[in-house]
């Protein structure tokens, strides 16, 4: 398995500095990090830590996170796609993270669907040639996302398929997937090549794999015998030092 430390919570306890954790990281014996937002970083000293540490970037959120489902968003969004684009080429990340944003009560289902799967089809012709990619991240309504516009994973392939780019995929979180009582063999089925990257956490608290009672191990085994070959990204709160949660992590999912 490759794994990819999100340094948003993994080292949090042991550095205040994003830099800094990505050497934690390398220490660890981990290749890969990725991140949440980019904007309020010091991105040279990211470049740098990444060079200095021989360490690669996953992924990274598609900044400013704006309502997709709202047509109002959507010439802004676009205009700041490029700017993620640039960031993400500086650092060698292919992938750009990218979620719904929260329903609006005043607004049809239908009519939310429609604009989000217009504003993607928008992003997928701009990302043509850049070697970036857009993953579209669902998110478990039951305890972190009330609100949420999209938290079923057949929906968020659903659309993914009627955008039809090959720029444009799927988040899938294992997490917030099961959380929502979902099974993952069911609801990716035969649609395994629509994910761009994959993020596991336990529940309950969202710790480490062990910490709770989901079968992550039986997840990603069908994932990747189904022919997922990315990241998994580890997208937890360590209940102790992340050194530990680490190695509790490898000795459950080996």
């Amino acid at each position: 398995m490759k794994f990819s430390a999100c340094i948003e919570m993994l080292f949090v306890k042991e550095s205040d500095s994003h830099a800094e954790r990505i050497a934690l990281a390398r220490k660890a014996g981990l290749k890969t990090i990725e991140f949440w937002g980019w904007i309020n970083k010091d991105i040279a000293a990211i470049a740098q830590a990444l060079k200095d540490n021989d360490i690669k970037l996953a992924a990274m959120i598609a900044e400013p996170m704006l309502d997709l489902t709202k047509p109002e968003n959507r010439t802004a969004y676009l205009d700041a796609i490029t700017n993620s684009v640039k960031t993400a080429q500086r650092l060698g990340a292919n992938t750009l993270i990218a979620q719904a944003g929260n329903r609006d009560a005043s607004r049809s289902f239908h009519d939310q669907r429609s604009c989000l799967v217009s504003t993607l089809t928008a992003v997928g012709r701009q990302l043509e040639g850049s070697g970036v990619k857009l993953a579209l991240e669902p998110l478990n309504t039951r305890y972190d996302h009330s609100g949420y516009f999209l938290s079923s994973t057949v929906e968020a392939l659903d659309i993914i398929d009627e955008v039809n780019s090959p720029n444009i995929g799927l988040l899938y979180d294992l997490y917030h997937s099961m959380v929502m009582d979902e099974h993952p063999a069911t609801v990716i089925g035969n649609r395994v090549d629509r994910i761009l990257h994959i993020h596991i956490a336990d529940h309950p608290g969202r710790n480490e794999p062990g910490s709770g009672i989901l079968d992550l191990k039986t997840s990603i085994d069908w994932l990747t015998s189904n022919g997922y070959t990315g990241h998994i990204g580890l997208e937890y709160k360590p209940t102790g030092s992340t050194f530990n949660a680490l190695e509790k992590t490898y000795n459950k999912l080996k």
